[in-house]
């Protein structure tokens, strides 16, 4: 397929891949598509990897609006009808070409893609299943492809949809309906659930037509869902936007929801803030959200109405185990799956080789350093064959001080780490 002319591409790739930036739900991971014959993409062995900029977004996708012009005037949006930014759009035909040509070389993994809503919901909608369908059908590229359900969305339109993408995502922008309808009254979280909803439902129905029929039935959305809140917009507290989180997991059986700092736009709203949050609360978010997922933990036991707001100066799961020091020390030896999963510094990894160790050896401190655990943190809340820690320090005030990192800013980098590696 032939680009259009070179200067005009570059010139819309430049202000839709910019536009594209502030949608931070743009994960790989979860698929497994193989390689056709005569077909090209595969999202699975050489040739693939994930690459992130510094302030942690992944770049090995695609990454674009199909357009940022948008009927819809959400304060927060830099997109919204009545920015003044430069506006562009692509059509389906040059979002199949570019994405085919940036394979080819090796730039990417495959396509992340949303849009501006412009006439309708569903028209928008209709354009990017288009792009989805066209590489699957005409080109038979097997990469991973990522589309943005538009709000408001058909469910026919949305069921379309999860049979080109790999994953599908519908955002739920704020926690609360509250601060849709100061920022964004056009929008609700009703529309949002809905079609998430809908996703689910179709995941469920599809992975129980697969088990009972012997026939191939097309897979829907193999990667699943994920959404997006946008953090210090709005004065919500750390515990609406992890309550909202954790009911979304539960309802939805969500992959991710995805924590974006509110960025400061081009002449925003009185009602937005002048400044951009610390990029360390959405880190801490993050890290909270692992707990939630992977950890067991609920969000009530993180933040509540006496700490509606994860501390800044500390992992949430080290304030947690400072909060209730009666449930310290844990011998490495003797507690259950659970009970080590609450440790500071122990990760899922980590506990899973503690345990497959114990049969075989009494594990010790020295143990624990060779398995590459922070021992620094860790051993206040450990007992081993060799160590039990001194239990007046750890019921002690100074603690949290010996604890306490340098007062730094951590950038997204960091989130990024932490959350691949889920050592807190």
């Amino acid at each position: 397929m032939a680009l259009p002319e070179t200067r005009i591409l570059h010139q819309k790739l430049s202000i839709l891949a910019d536009a594209a930036k502030y949608d931070a739900s743009c994960s790989s991971s979860g698929s497994k598509r193989k390689r056709e014959e005569g077909g090209m993409g595969n999202v699975e062995g050489m040739g693939i990897c994930h690459s992130y900029s510094p302030d942690g977004r992944c770049i090995s996708l695609l990454k674009i609006l199909m357009t940022n012009y948008c009927i819809f005037d959400c304060k927060y949006c830099v997109n919204r009808v009545t920015s003044d930014v430069k506006r562009a759009r692509f059509s389906p035909e040059e979002v199949v070409a570019l994405t085919l040509e940036f394979y080819r070389r090796n730039y990417i993994e495959g396509l992340f893609l949303s849009s501006g809503i412009v006439e309708s919901s569903d028209s928008t909608m209709e354009q990017l299943i288009r792009v989805a369908k066209t590489l699957r059908v005409e080109h038979k590229f097997q990469g991973y492809i990522h589309l943005k359900v538009v709000a408001g969305s058909s469910q026919e339109l949305i069921n379309e949809a999860g049979l080109w993408a790999d994953r599908i995502s519908a955002n739920i922008e704020m926690p609360v309906q509250a601060d849709l309808d100061l920022l964004a009254p056009a929008k609700t979280i009703q529309s949002a659930t809905t079609s998430m909803s809908q996703i689910a439902d179709k995941v469920l129905e599809t992975k129980e037509d697969q088990k009972k029929s012997f026939l191939k039935t097309p897979k829907f959305a193999p990667a699943g869902q994920t959404t997006q809140m946008i953090v210090g917009a709005t004065e919500s507290t750390d515990q609406l936007i992890l309550n909202s989180s954790q009911d979304l997991y539960k309802k939805y059986s969500l992959k991710r929801v995805y924590y974006s700092a509110y960025s400061p736009i081009p002449n925003s709203d009185v009602l937005l803030p002048r400044e951009q949050p610390q990029l360390i609360r959405e880190n801490r978010l993050y890290q909270a959200d692992w707990l939630l997922r992977f950890y067991n933990f609920e969000a009530s036991e993180l933040v509540n109405k006496e700490t509606p707001d994860l501390a800044l100066d500390m992992d949430p799961k080290t304030s947690w185990a400072l909060r209730n020091r009666s449930f310290f020390p844990v011998d490495v030896n003797l507690a259950s799956r659970e009970q080590l999963l609450r440790v500071p510094g122990l990760g899922v990894r980590n506990v899973e080789r503690i345990i497959q160790m114990r049969p075989f050896r009494k594990i010790s401190l020295l143990d624990l350093g060779k398995l590459r655990v922070p021992l620094k943190r860790t051993k206040y809340f450990v007992t081993t064959s060799d160590h039990n820690p001194d239990v007046f320090l750890i019921d002690s005030a100074n603690l949290r001080d010996r604890l306490s990192p340098p007062a730094t800013q951590l950038s997204l980098f960091d989130t990024v780490i932490t959350a691949k590696t889920g050592e807190l």
